[in-house]
């Protein structure tokens, strides 16, 4: 059988994937990191990213830092610097852009594409378009990508993942089984460790043997997601790109973990007062409030203990959650025991303008109070983010999270550039850009 391009792409999609992404940036950034081993995560203690040269001696993600050491003696470790990071990752997407408007931001370092009849636009076939983006990427953002090209989002990251890194795979509907034989069932992308698990119990060890069984099997067998993903190796769109991306949140959840750990309940409140206003700031963004509230303390030994809220009424200003939540922290906390993060979740998050007023005018005089919010948002996007905040996150504000090694801060916070503040830094193109 002789297959045309309309049946080995009923549609062309590309998932585009940067490698070692954080650590790339970091060379991209420094050309004399090049060829080096290179370990992001510094603040963290913890292997964020690491580069192919770090990888080959053994470094893998999430690795301690330590031991990234013992098995690579020479490796550079750096602090995370995320906003440089997005920064380039608005570059890819807008290099990706150029060919296609039908983009899916799935993460900072990669996206998918739907290049779907786009052959006549560009005189090209989809091949040569998959080439061309990831041609310009690398030429212009200093770093390698890995490019599937298939006909669904599925098939697609199997080709980008088949040779990293810096690979272009094609994974036409014909040849998909050859690729699917060689590729565990548990490497493929929306198969948990649970699934592969079940799966191995009646034999199915691959990716093609999963995309042969039987459709009445798999759906009698696997929950939704998993039968989403059976479809769509056998080249059944079944997770269309999502172009619109988030539309809103049902909870916002905010952390910070510090090092030493603290047992000053100062300390602890005002690092709990910082979550609570960092969650704040992000439900205002999306006109979101909340009536309910989870917050903990972690210990040392890595012990949560926290205690659920209920609010009087649905709010996103951070002084009326914590006249709430400080009531019950005493609950909470207990003397001597050294914590070393504490955290925030806004949970049944609604709609602000949904809110019903309340018998005594309290949600009333909140309403006037948002005014106020509104003034320190304003403040925040011109000055950078708690360039106005509450008296009760002081302490955190003064202090930095981390002491020592891990309060390393990236080269980007401190070397400013004119009309820069060590809270809000410009966008300022990279690489030579103009």
């Amino acid at each position: 059988m002789t297959w045309g391009i309309s049946q080995s792409y009923p549609r062309a999609i590309l998932h585009v994937d940067g490698d070692a992404f954080f650590a790339s940036c970091e060379v991209a950034k420094e050309p004399a990191l090049r060829g080096k081993p290179v370990i992001t995560g510094k603040e963290r203690g913890i292997v964020s990213a690491a580069t192919y040269e770090a990888k080959a001696r053994g470094v893998v993600r999430s690795m301690k830092l330590h031991e990234a050491k013992r098995v690579c003696p020479d490796a550079i470790i750096l602090p995370s610097d995320y906003e440089t990071y997005a920064l380039f990752s608005a570059r890819m997407y807008a290099v990706v852009r150029r060919y296609t408007n039908s983009v899916e931001e799935y993460g900072i370092d990669e996206c998918f594409a739907d290049i779907t009849g786009l052959r006549r636009t560009h005189r090209m076939g989809y091949a040569e378009i998959a080439a061309a983006i990831k041609r310009e990427l690398e030429a212009e953002l200093g770093m390698t990508f890995s490019v599937g090209l298939s006909c669904t989002k599925t098939l697609a990251k199997v080709g980008s993942k088949w040779q990293k890194p810096s690979g272009l795979t094609c994974v036409p509907l014909f040849a998909a089984s050859r690729f699917l034989d060689g590729l565990s069932v548990g490497k493929v992308w929306g198969i948990g460790p649970n699934t592969a698990a079940f799966l191995a119990l009646h034999e199915v060890t691959t990716a093609g043997q999963f995309a042969r069984k039987d459709e009445a099997w798999v759906k009698a067998k696997l929950t939704k997601p998993s039968i989403e993903t059976w479809q769509e190796l056998n080249g059944v769109v079944a997770l269309p790109l999502d172009t619109k991306g988030r539309e809103g949140y049902q909870s916002i959840s905010k952390t910070k973990t510090f090092t030493p750990p603290s047992i000053d309940p100062v300390f602890i409140l005002a690092q709990l007062s910082k979550n609570v206003e960092n969650a704040c700031i992000k439900a205002r963004r999306w006109n979101l409030a909340t009536a309910k509230v989870f917050f903990f303390l972690k210990t040392q030994d890595f012990r949560y203990h926290g205690c659920e809220v209920r609010l009087p009424y649905a709010t996103n200003q951070p002084h009326e959650i914590l006249t709430e939540v400080k009531q019950y922290v005493p609950k909470v906390f207990r003397k001597g025991t050294a914590y070393r993060a504490t955290g925030i979740t806004l949970c049944e998050l609604k709609e602000a303008a949904s809110v019903q007023l309340d018998l005594f005018g309290a949600v009333a005089t909140s309403s006037a109070r948002a005014a106020v919010y509104a003034s320190v948002d304003e403040i925040a996007a011109k000055y950078g983010k708690h360039a106005v905040f509450l008296g009760s996150s002081w302490y955190a504000m003064q202090h930095v999270a981390h002491e020592g090694a891990r309060g390393d801060t990236p080269v980007r916070t401190k070397n400013l550039f004119k009309g820069e503040t060590a809270r809000k830094r410009l966008n300022l193109p990279l690489l030579g850009e103009v």
